[in-house]
């Protein structure tokens, strides 16, 4: 019970995490809220947690999300501010989209600057999540009409550090379809992610050597220690208390610029080299091509830009069949009924699958995922997809820049739109494309 996991809004990729620490810290206490109406998380879950949590002497770490508004908990639980406090970003609040900039409420932006204050480590799920938030701080205050803060960035970067959020990608060999079945899968990276060492990075916080670059993903981390030093990592609940050594990572970079700028190492599309020139399935060659689209209903994610392009491949006479997944939520954006009617027969399958094994029987079956997203950190959905092989497309913009070649991005809707008319045309094209790597 040393560690102490709370989580305001538990679904999703949050949720995800917190079932990988659960795993693997054994005997760790857990308090969660459901998630919905993350507004109200926000606001009000610290003094939900000032009641909820027990007092204990055998905390030593408390680890959560920056949903939950973690200066005032400490305030409220004077007992929970002597632990080591980790805050963990899956997105930040400084940079993300809003139809309207008056719809931007402060609030929940000042949430997370302050919980940085008092936090003793920051880790962010990619460095476009930290530098755009740690840029944006001096920006963001100056909408205090007076008095305002200053240079708050210098006290929060030294705390901050990049490690990319651990995935245990399932095995899903059994719903590959016959030309899927021939890839060449490169088993060594997927068998770090599944054997857990992204997650013991995560926990043990492990700082790369000063000419690393930017922050490795955690196998290679790992394989930088000495053969002797990798036996000697502790469990993880004992390394997450180690969290007390912790110092600025020497790994990041300037956000989108500046001159010795280098590309992450981690690749998910290393996990795939496609070989299927032979033995390929010769019913899929005369298949349309199958589209899938995984990602949360609200308008962050572009569904118009989506659904626009997949209504003028149709208005050119091109066949195509599509998947539209993810989560809904209590407002979902009008464009998806209307795009529901004017594609038809296109709609293979449609909306939240409620079993992980038919979401990956999707993701297996289809061709290419798409992201159309004005707002992502990391992209879990995008890495499921393309560990069961489908072929990638994402903006040339965001966190995408750090995890996909220059071949999968895209950086007007036009370009969109002619790779789709292309792989439309000759989807037998896009079924024995090779997957580059960096």
């Amino acid at each position: 019970m040393s560690v102490l996991i709370i989580e305001a809004f538990c679904g999703g990729s949050h949720k995800q995490l917190l079932d990988l620490l659960q795993e693997e810290i054994e005997g760790c206490s857990v308090f969660t809220l459901p998630a919905k109406k993350w507004h109200w998380r926000s606001r009000t879950a610290a003094l939900y947690f000032m009641q909820a949590i027990p007092p204990s002497e055998n905390y030593r770490v408390l680890f959560t999300s920056s949903v939950l508004n973690l200066a005032e908990l400490v305030a409220l639980r004077p007992d929970l501010a002597k632990l080591k406090k980790v805050l963990y970003f899956h997105e930040n609040q400084l940079v993300y989209p809003v139809r309207k900039s008056q719809e931007r409420d402060f609030q929940y932006g000042y949430n997370q600057v302050i919980s940085c204050l008092v936090a003793d480590v920051v880790v962010f799920n990619s460095v476009f999540n930290m530098e755009s938030f740690l840029m944006a701080i001096g920006s963001f205050m100056k909408l205090i009409p007076d008095h305002r803060p200053k240079e708050l960035e210098k006290f929060i970067r030294p705390k901050c550090q990049v490690l990319y959020f651990p995935i245990k990608f399932p095995d899903v060999t059994r719903f590959l379809p016959a030309h899927k079945l021939c890839q060449n899968l490169q088993m060594t990276d997927i068998q770090d992610i599944e054997d857990c060492k992204d997650l013991e990075a995560l926990i043990a916080l492990q700082k790369c050597k000063p000419d690393d670059g930017l922050m490795r993903n955690s196998s290679s981390i790992l394989e930088s220690q000495p053969a002797e030093k990798r036996g000697e990592l502790s469990s993880p609940s004992e390394s997450l208390e180690d969290l007390s050594h912790i110092k600025k990572s020497e790994c990041t970079s300037t956000y989108q610029g500046g001159e010795d700028k280098e590309r992450v190492a981690f690749n998910p599309c290393r996990m795939f080299s496609w070989n299927l020139e032979e033995n390929q399935d010769v019913d899929s060659q005369h298949k349309p091509l199958h589209i899938v689209w995984p990602h949360r209903w609200e308008h962050d994610k572009d569904p118009e830009l989506f659904f626009k392009t997949l209504l003028k491949l149709k208005e050119n006479g091109l066949t195509f069949e599509v998947s539209v997944l993810g989560e809904t939520f209590t407002d979902v954006p009008d464009i998806f009924a209307e795009a529901r009617r004017e594609l038809g027969s296109s709609v293979l399958h449609w909306g939240y699958q409620s079993s992980k094994d038919d979401y990956l029987k999707v993701l297996c079956a289809a061709d290419i995922v798409i992201s159309t997203a004005k707002h992502e950190f990391f992209g879990v959905a995008m890495l499921e997809a393309v560990h069961c092989g489908c072929y990638p497309l994402c903006p040339k913009a965001l966190v995408y820049p750090e995890i996909f070649p220059e071949i999968y991005l895209y950086t007007t809707p036009q370009q969109l739109c002619r790779k789709l008319q292309n792989f439309c045309k000759r989807p037998d094209l896009v079924r024995r494309k090779a997957i580059e790597g960096k």
